[in-house]
């Protein structure tokens, strides 16, 4: 049997999604398809339009066999921490031959190049990495323009660059990467996206990107979604929408997240993931001083600091996710927290049970009872990410915690 692993946050599912598992079942001879998808929080640091428990419904529906959860320290991490463990995850399982990403492109081997130097980080690169730094650069900018000069004898510099555009590509660079440090045996596979490119608000025949899904919801441009979603996906989100659980947006936690920000000291700031030593200061003083996150949002950023940097920033203040936090968890994986299965899926974990030493997760009230400390705090963030996300509902009945303990595994 051959078994296919993809990473995704399935925010929500859509065609192109639905395409990529047709396409490795139907013409790459994959039998089974595992996915490690994101909880109820994503990589940018915003809330997932969609419950962690309907989007896995989704996905089952839809070809995927067995779902299993993206810890929170690693879900809305950045892209390296974020690709760490979702790889360890699939490589951990014992099951796995395969990791499929979409990707701009499919020249797997380029991809390859540029992980290896990212993993090896050689002299010559870093020199290149710390001049930009040093001149205020971004990291993605300073790390792109490292690697453009580094490989300006092997690569066209502009190859390159439109290269690392994509955060699809970086994050199957991340994955490669990964794969390099864990000595992995699972192969890679990219399958070039169909459709607009990740950032893309475009729509080319019944596939666009998930962020031009996101932007039809924020702007309440539900008509034509029905053309963009798998059928059974649509049904599903319209209605999550009629029954007032969905979707999620950031303003929906402003409060909270200023809040958070205004009680904090800017030496409690410094202490969370993300932050370098000054951005701690203007955090605190711009959330004393502006009353919207857009507002707070547009004054922090920089040239130094994206968007997505300062959302992470937010959510890791709110979840009080702290730097000993991700350095203890990177490539020290606790368990695997299964989500949902179908039948196949079921089967498949029952191969996992006798290919990996680490415990499995179907029943948390079962093992928290047994649980070692460290396990206990990787759950509890996800515990705590739920309970958290659930404030964000506009029905005050849906606003319950806890519901990590009470949710069954979803099962199609």
């Amino acid at each position: 049997m051959k078994v296919c692993g993809i990473v995704a946050e399935y925010n929500p599912f859509h065609n192109g999604h639905k395409y990529q598992i047709q396409k490795l079942k139907e013409e790459m001879n994959v039998d089974a398809i595992v996915a490690v998808m994101s909880g109820n929080w994503i990589q940018r640091g915003l809330p997932a339009l969609f419950d962690k428990w309907t989007r896995t419904k989704m996905a089952l529906l839809n070809g995927v066999d067995l779902i299993i959860e993206l810890p929170t320290y690693y879900a809305v991490s950045s892209a390296e921490y974020f690709a760490t463990g979702a790889v360890d995850i699939l490589n951990s399982i014992g099951i796995v031959d395969n990791i499929c990403f979409g990707a701009s492109t499919e020249d797997v081997d380029t991809l390859k190049r540029i992980a290896n130097v990212l993993f090896l980080e050689p002299e010559g690169y870093k020199k290149l990495l710390h001049s930009d730094l040093k001149r205020g650069a971004s990291f993605p900018i300073a790390r792109s323009n490292a690697l453009k000069n580094f490989l300006k004898k092997e690569y066209d510099a502009k190859y390159i660059a439109d290269i690392l555009l994509d955060s699809n590509n970086i994050l199957g660079i991340e994955y490669l990467k990964a794969l390099q440090y864990l000595s992995s045996k699972v192969e890679p596979i990219v399958i070039k996206r169909k459709g607009g490119s990740y950032n893309s608000l475009e729509v080319i025949d019944d596939v666009c990107s998930a962020t031009a899904i996101r932007e039809k919801l924020l702007k309440n441009e539900t008509e034509d979604l029905g053309k963009l979603l798998p059928q059974d996906c649509y049904f599903i989100i319209d209605s999550e929408i009629i029954n007032g659980k969905a979707p999620m947006f950031i303003n929906n936690y402003e409060k909270e997240i200023l809040y958070n920000f205004r009680k904090s000291s800017s030496d409690e700031l410094l202490q969370l993931n993300d932050i370098t030593e000054g951005l701690e200061n203007t955090l605190k003083k711009c959330s004393n001083e502006y009353f919207t996150l857009d507002e707070f949002i547009n004054e922090v950023k920089s040239k130094r600091y994206t968007r997505t940097r300062i959302q992470r920033i937010m959510l890791n203040s709110l979840l009080n996710i702290r730097k000993p936090d991700i350095e203890s968890y990177k490539h020290n994986l606790q368990y695997i927290r299964v989500l949902g299965f179908t039948k196949a899926g079921e089967k498949l974990l029952n191969k996992i049970y006798n290919s990996t030493s680490l415990p499995i997760v179907t029943n948390v009230a079962k093992f928290m009872k047994t649980a070692t400390e460290s396990q206990k705090r990787m759950l509890e963030k996800d515990i705590l990410a739920t309970n958290i996300y659930t404030l964000g509902y506009q029905v005050p009945n849906y606003r319950k915690a806890n519901l990590d303990y009470t949710t069954p595994i979803v099962r199609v």
